[in-house]
């Protein structure tokens, strides 16, 4: 019986890729390592060197692959060029624009950035800081997270809940929000409104529901306890969807067999979720009851009938928080410690001029349709 001979193995496969290092390039480029990493790094002296030298050395970088050795780099410079985002949920669409956003503005500026999505737990949120800053982050921007402790690097928040010395916040202006709002229902008729508030706990709640107290008490419209509901407690409400908090919580409402013609959500998900559980009790919207969101997700666009919301400019949020901080980490930002951005009512097909209250509706009574 002949022996099975072993397959020979070729030199190709046995060598590891070659990574081209600084050295290298210089030496492809007959410069002086010092003169290349002047121009790779973004040097202030790379002025000083010819422009037809500098399009040279990011031609034959491109060319060579040439990646820059980020420990090299910060043993040099003594920085990372790396900050970091702090989030309850990573996945859901508020945060994910507004990460859209704060990521096109980073990598611009040449910045790398880590994502943590905490979901609330205790730990994470303790622990998380001190593990970011082991990681060499020279700032942090922090979306509906708390802190109330100062941190050793600048810190840009998009919520009310971010506690702490020299932090500057971005957030929607919610009385022009409330007014936006409260205006456009009551111009197509309404009086009788109900609301879901945000989650007990989150950044945005209390300002939002005092500011809507404000608007409705500009005009004389009381809101009946009975008709306000919360999406739950943060974190414990983050177990489910922003849709299903928004089903339950409209939920809440028909059981309480109160008559309302429109109803006001937190945000754009609670809304969808609260549609969906009127269809389910009967009720059309609008022509039964109108429905107005906030924040102006793309899926906002595309629901059936199509929502009417007040829109924040997300991306545009989540570039200016990036671009803050960034003048916060060079020592140029002389601006204010509050940004507050301008809302804008986008009225699409989920509100209508109000007629009387749907019968079912008055009777509190609900259909039996599954989700």
């Amino acid at each position: 019986m002949s022996q099975r001979q072993p397959l020979p193995i070729t030199a190709n496969l046995a060598q590891k890729p070659v990574r081209t290092t600084l050295k290298t390039l210089a030496n492809h480029l007959e410069l002086s390592p010092t003169t290349v990493s002047f121009v790779i790094s973004g040097s202030p002296f790379a002025e000083t060197i010819a422009k037809s030298t500098r399009e040279r050395i990011w031609a034959a970088a491109e060319k060579l692959n040439y990646r820059p050795n980020v420990f090299a780099r910060y043993l040099h410079t003594k920085r990372t060029y790396s900050v970091a985002v702090l989030v309850p949920d990573v996945g859901d669409e508020y945060s994910a624009a507004l990460i859209g956003g704060i990521e096109s503005c980073l990598t611009k500026k040449g910045f790398f950035y880590f994502v943590v999505s905490h979901r609330g737990a205790p730990d994470l949120l303790r622990m998380s800081p001190d593990t970011l800053l082991d990681r060499g982050v020279e700032g942090m921007i922090f979306i509906n997270t708390p802190l109330n402790r100062a941190l050793p690097v600048p810190i840009v928040a998009i919520c009310d809940i971010t506690e702490g010395p020299g932090i500057t916040r971005i957030k929607i202006d919610n009385g022009k929000a409330a007014t936006l709002a409260v205006d456009h229902l009551l111009e197509l008729g309404h009086r009788k409104i109900a609301v879901i508030k945000g989650p007990e706990g989150n950044g945005d709640t209390d300002d939002r529901w005092g500011q809507f107290q404000k608007a409705f008490k500009r005009h004389g419209i009381k809101i009946r306890p009975e008709n306000t509901v919360h999406l739950g407690i943060y974190p414990a409400c983050n177990e489910k969807t922003m849709a299903e908090n928004g089903y339950t919580a409209a939920q809440k409402l028909l059981a309480r067999k109160r008559v309302f013609t429109a109803l006001v959500a937190f945000n754009d998900a609670s809304a969808i979720g609260a549609i969906r559980a009127l269809s389910d009790a009967g009720l059309r919207v609008p022509d039964d009851v109108s429905v107005i969101g906030f924040d102006d997700i793309p899926q906002s666009s595309f629901t059936v009938p199509r929502l009417t919301t007040i829109r924040q400019p997300l991306s545009s949020m989540g570039e200016l928080a990036a671009d803050t901080l960034l003048e916060k980490i060079s020592g140029n930002y002389g601006g204010p410690k509050l940004l507050k951005i301008q809302p804008q009512l986008v009225v699409r097909e989920t509100t209508a001029v109000c007629h009387k209250p749907p019968r079912n509706l008055i009777a509190g009574k609900s259909s039996a349709r599954s989700r």
